[in-house]
């Protein structure tokens, strides 16, 4: 069997060489596709239904928010365990602000709760950060030490009460029947991410022949192009495809579908072209060198932190308005699907190396084996050892390919 797993490999990777694809990424995909055509076919076709699908990229939007801040996390060799904690201490404080602090209704209570949500998940991040790199204690002990505090904090807040209705307003954020942007805006967005994807492919052509690094083939390059503009007009034309009940028009792509886009956007250009993305990746690659590199590792390390807990915040808003409630129990055991998506999307937990569209496709993948399981009834704890067994199987395959890439 390992003799057998082994040549699958190469072949897989010789392909994805001949076609100048990241054998991890063509790996994902092909696992993508074979999740979806088996739950399909053990849910009687349900799974790729338009309204699975849409209500799939609305689970996918939160995990995947939180998925790009971990990349940084775990790419600078920590981990953060308090990412559901704190989505749900933040929706309890955002509810609170809505309904009890602020005139409920008015113009202004939607954003003014946003910005409290962000603020306070960039001063948890902050205050984490600056735990592990000042204070020097383990990542893990600090974020697990998170975990337990502000997941009674959120209890504390209201004591355990659920907090509805949320301002109207507020809930577009969280897509659902109304939070989304219909199907003339949906075809415009996805010919903007068509003619985006050109644009980046010719621009890093160009940038890599200037520098003198190699390219891929013309019809290689085509082929990529071709690819990933199709799979954007084909997840605009399912979208379209979900009618809204008693009207008949088409949904379109939900708005948290939009935020995740545009974060995964941020995050990318964050990671690979700012000075600060590099010296994450230099630090987590060897520390010793990057501090005699002269980059400050502490002040690195807090910011790290900080991006990830205002990205919790953002995720806090998404499912908060979703659920029209800031409820204690928010959040609870998201962290694991973070912590699974960002590693099955090619992170190593050993540092230095991830992509952040690759932590989205792990989101994808992970939301996917959980919307499979509830249209099969699988009780609800029988799929979080489902997702554990993967999270397990993930970090051995990362652990495989790495002894595979040693000289």
């Amino acid at each position: 069997m390992a003799v057998r797993i082994e040549r699958v490999s190469l072949a897989a990777g010789r392909f994805a060489a001949g076609v100048a694809l990241d054998p991890r990424l063509l790996a994902m995909l092909g696992v993508l596709l074979a999740v979806w055509l088996g739950f399909d076919l053990l849910t009687g076709g349900l799974f790729l239904t338009a309204r699975n699908l849409f209500n799939l990229s609305l689970q996918v939007a939160v995990v995947g928010i939180m998925a790009t801040g971990m990349v940084l996390v775990i790419v600078a060799r920590h981990i953060d365990l308090s990412v559901g904690s704190q989505v749900g201490v933040i929706g309890v404080l955002g509810a609170l602000v809505q309904t009890a602090w602020l005139t409920p209704g008015a113009p202004n209570t939607w954003w003014l709760a946003c910005l409290a949500m962000l603020a306070a998940g960039g001063l948890i991040g902050l205050v984490q950060g600056m735990l592990v790199a000042y204070a020097r204690i383990p990542s893990f002990v600090v974020t697990l030490g998170g975990l337990l505090f502000f997941r009674n904090a959120a209890y504390q807040l209201n004591d355990g009460k659920t907090v509805a209705p949320l301002d109207e307003t507020f809930q577009l954020l969280g897509g659902g029947l109304h939070g989304t942007i219909g199907a003339f805006w949906s075809w415009a967005a996805g010919l903007l991410a068509v003619a985006a994807i050109a644009w980046a492919a010719a621009a890093t052509r160009r940038r890599r022949l200037q520098f003198g690094f190699d390219v891929r083939t013309p019809l290689a390059g085509a082929a990529q192009v071709v690819g990933w503009s199709a799979a954007a007009l084909g997840f605009v034309a399912v979208m379209n495809a979900y009618k809204r009940p008693g009207t008949g028009e088409a949904m379109g792509i939900a708005i948290p579908v939009l935020i995740l886009g545009g974060v995964t956007l941020l995050m990318t250009i964050l990671a690979r072209r700012h000075r600060f993305g590099r010296h994450v990746y230099a630090v987590g690659g060897n520390p010793e060198s990057a501090e005699l590199a002269g980059i400050d590792i502490r002040r690195v390390t807090v910011k790290i932190f900080a991006v990830m807990g205002l990205l919790c915040g953002l995720a806090s808003i998404v499912i908060t308005a979703r659920l029209n409630a800031g409820a204690t129990a928010t959040g609870t055991m998201t962290e694991l699907n973070v912590i699974a998506a960002t590693v099955i999307g090619g992170t190593s937990l050993a540092g230095g190396s991830g992509t952040i569209y690759g932590a989205v496709l792990g989101a994808v993948v992970m939301q996917s084996l959980e919307s499979g399981m509830i249209l099969m009834g699988v009780p609800s704890p029988s799929q979080k050892m489902v997702l554990a067994v993967v999270l397990i199987l993930a970090v051995w395959l990362d652990m495989a390919w790495r002894r595979r890439q040693r000289p």
